[in-house]
């Protein structure tokens, strides 16, 4: 089944509403008959919609996959910081030799086309004190570094020293471009935010205040207005809401 996108249609619903409201506003002021301004704000909402939708799918769908690719490199960057370090040589070296290098392990020694591959993962990015440690160890040897991000600090001194480094996005691309992603992940199936809990977190019992005040100030608002009965009706619908929120809302 293909997933909603809410953000879209939100922006499509948003956009639709708000020429509804204000194309029946100005049809009414003209005094074009209220069945008539009723179906011609239809109308009008329904093509803005249908435009925005055009204007705006391509961009939401791009987004989309950028997220969702960027929630995978998150799930490997987190199983190879959690992994055993010999598993993590073990899979960097099947993907650096599915990938046309000459790549072995000599004990706990990682090796790619004749050069020392340091695997570093950690939950922070890699301090400069831990690469200043591995040039002290291995002095003029070249080596290179995978992990999945560098301070500012580190890439100063891997750059001063002209140390190779290998950040979390390439490796990312490195296992996905050679289809030897590890499996399963750990924690890869961390539950995500359902709908349920997103709907919880907004209708829960401390945004009972904002439903409440945004709806006094619509209300306050009907009171300057040409056409104050958009006002009373939405004022009172966030009142009502903020109410319910207050007494039946998600703690």
């Amino acid at each position: 089944m293909k997933k909603i996108d809410f953000p879209l249609v939100a922006d499509v619903v948003f956009y639709a509403a708000c020429t509804f409201i204000v194309s029946l506003a100005l049809l009414r002021y003209a005094r074009v008959p209220l069945g008539a301004s009723l179906a011609l704000a239809v109308l009008f909402a329904l093509a803005a919609g249908g435009l925005v939708f055009l204007l705006l799918h391509g961009k939401h769908r791009r987004r989309a996959l950028k997220r969702s690719e960027l929630a995978q490199k998150n799930a490997l960057m987190l199983h190879l910081a959690l992994e055993r370090a010999e598993r993590v040589r073990a899979a960097l070296v099947k993907a650096f030799c599915a990938d046309g290098k000459n790549a072995h392990c000599d004990g706990d020694v990682l090796s790619a086309d004749g050069v020392d591959v340091v695997p570093l993962f950690t939950m922070q990015p890699v301090s400069a004190d831990d690469v200043a440690r591995l040039i002290r160890e291995y002095g003029k040897t070249p080596f290179k570094i995978v992990c999945n991000a560098l301070t500012a600090e580190s890439e100063a001194l891997l750059s001063s020293f002209g140390i190779e480094a290998m950040r979390g996005e390439e490796v990312y691309d490195l296992f996905r471009r050679t289809d030897t992603e590890p499996s399963p992940l750990i924690c890869g199936e961390i539950p995500r935010r359902t709908m349920k809990i997103r709907l919880q977190r907004a209708f829960s019992k401390k945004n009972a205040r904002p439903f409440f005040l945004g709806g006094a100030a619509l209300l306050t608002m009907s009171l300057f207005t040409i056409f104050p009965v958009y006002y009373i009706i939405s004022g009172s619908i966030l009142l009502a809401t903020s109410v319910g929120v207050r007494l039946f809302g998600h703690a």
